[in-house]
C-alpha cells in the first residue's frame, strides 16, 4: 500500500507535461530566431562584418533557455516554495548591487545589467520570477489572511513596493509597470477584497503620475504617446519610425528579411522594436498568428492554473502567466502606440539573454505544474 503511494507519488512528476504550452513556447522561441536573424542583419554586419553575430548569441541563448526548461520542468515546483524566502532575499541584493556604480552597468541611462564578459545579466528579469514565487508562497502559506488589509495585503504589499522602488531606482518604469500588474494579478487571484484592490490601484495610479511628472523624460513620452508628429525628429522619432515599419507591412508585409526600417531608421530594432520590423516584414496577417501565440499562452497558462493540484501551484501560473502576457501587451501596445513607449522586451522573441532565460525558467514551472495537474 506505501509502496503504491510512493510509485504514484513519483510518478506524476514524470507525466507528460502539457504539450499545448510546450508547442506555443518552441513556436514562439522559433519565431524569435527568425526576426533576430532578419533585424539584426544590417546592424551586426556594420559591427562585426558580417550579418549573423546577434542571430548566433541569441541561437546560443535559446540553446540554454531550452536547457533550463527542461532541468525546471523536471523539478518539483514545490521546492520553489520552500526557498520562497531565499530567492526573494537574492533578488533584492541583485537589485541592490545593480545600483552601485563600481558594480552595475550603465546604458541608454539606465544602470540594470551586471557585465560579465561575454554577456549582460539584467537582475530585474529574474526579480519577476522570484515576486511571483514569493507572492504565490505567501498567499498559500496565509490562506484565509488575504481578506484582512494589515495582516494579509499590507506584508506582501511592501515586498511589492520594495522591489518596484529598487527597479526605479535603475530607472526602469517600464520593468516596474510590469512587476506592478503582475502582483495585481495574484492579488486578485490569492482573493483579496474589492476594495482593498480598488484603493490600492488608485493610489498605484496616483503615484505613477507623479513619477511621470517628476522626470522631464516621462512627460515627453506622454506628449509624444498624444501627438507624435509634433516633434518627428527628436521625441517623436522612435515611434514614428516605428508606426510607418508597421504601416508600410500592409496585410502581407514586405516578406522575411525585406525590411526598409531595420537599415538604421528604427532604434532598438532588435530589442523593445522587434515587433515593428516583424509587422513590416509579416504583415497583419501574418503578425496577428504572432499575437495569437501570445493569447493561446495566456489560455493555456490560466488552464494550468485552474488543474492545478493546490494553492501554490495555481498562483504560481496565474502569476507566470500574467508576467508574460502583460509584458507582451505591454510591449505590442507600445511599439504600436496604442501605450505610452516603455523600454521592455518582447518575451520569447527580442534579443537578450536575460529576458528570454528568465521566461524559459518560468515556462518550466509551469511545465511541471501541468503534470501534477489533476
Amino acid at each position: 500500500m506505501v509502496r503504491n503511494k510512493r510509485s504514484k507519488q513519483k510518478d506524476k512528476y514524470w507525466r507528460v507535461p502539457d504539450q499545448a504550452l510546450l508547442g506555443v513556447v518552441l513556436a514562439l522561441l522559433i519565431t524569435g530566431l527568425a526576426a533576430v536573424s532578419s533585424a539584426s542583419a544590417v546592424l551586426s554586419f556594420e559591427r562585426f562584418g558580417h550579418s549573423n553575430y546577434y542571430f548566433f548569441r541569441q541561437l546560443i541563448f535559446v540553446a540554454i533557455g531550452l536547457g533550463l526548461l527542461f532541468v525546471v520542468s523536471r523539478v518539483d515546483y514545490h521546492l520553489w516554495k520552500k526557498f520562497a524566502g531565499w530567492i526573494l532575499i537574492s533578488g533584492v541584493i541583485a537589485l541592490i548591487l545593480v545600483a552601485i556604480p563600481s558594480l552595475g552597468f550603465k546604458s541608454g541611462g539606465t544602470r540594470a545589467w551586471f557585465n560579465l564578459g561575454p554577456f549582460l545579466l539584467q537582475p530585474s528579469e529574474f526579480g519577476k520570477l522570484a515576486l511571483v514565487i514569493y507572492l504565490a508562497s505567501w498567499f498559500d502559506r496565509k490562506e484565509g489572511a488575504e481578506t484582512n488589509f494589515w495582516f494579509g495585503i499590507v506584508p506582501p504589499l511592501l515586498v511589492v513596493l520594495g522591489l518596484t522602488g529598487l527597479v526605479l531606482i535603475e530607472p526602469d518604469l517600464g520593468t516596474a509597470i510590469v512587476y506592478g500588474i503582475v502582483a495585481s494579478v495574484m492579488f486578485f487571484a490569492a482573493g483579496a477584497r474589492y476594495k482593498y484592490l480598488i484603493g490600492l490601484g488608485a493610489v498605484a495610479c496616483g503615484a505613477l503620475w507623479l513619477l511621470v511628472l517628476a522626470a522631464p523624460y516621462r512627460i515627453a513620452r506622454i506628449t509624444t504617446f498624444l501627438h507624435p508628429e509634433q516633434d518627428p525628429q527628436g521625441s517623436g522619432y522612435h515611434i514614428m519610425q516605428a508606426l510607418i515599419a508597421i504601416g508600410s507591412g500592409g496585410l502581407w508585409g514586405y516578406g522575411f528579411g525585406a525590411s526598409r526600417q531595420k537599415h538604421n531608421y528604427l532604434p532598438e530594432s532588435i530589442g523593445d522594436s522587434i515587433f515593428a520590423v516583424m509587422a513590416e516584414e509579416l504583415g497583419f496577417i501574418r503578425i496577428v498568428l504572432v499575437v495569437l501565440l501570445f493569447l493561446g499562452f495566456a489560455f493555456i497558462g490560466l488552464r494550468i492554473a485552474r488543474r492545478a493540484p493546490d494553492r501554490f501551484g495555481q498562483l504560481c501560473a496565474v502569476g507566470l502567466t500574467a508576467w508574460v502576457v502583460f509584458q507582451a501587451i505591454v510591449n505590442m501596445g507600445a511599439i504600436s502606440n496604442l501605450l505610452p513607449l516603455t523600454g521592455i522586451t518582447l518575451p520569447f522573441i527580442s534579443y537578450g539573454g536575460s529576458s528570454l532565460l528568465s521566461v524559459c525558467i518560468a515556462a518550466g514551472v509551469m511545465l511541471n505544474i501541468s503534470r501534477q495537474q489533476v
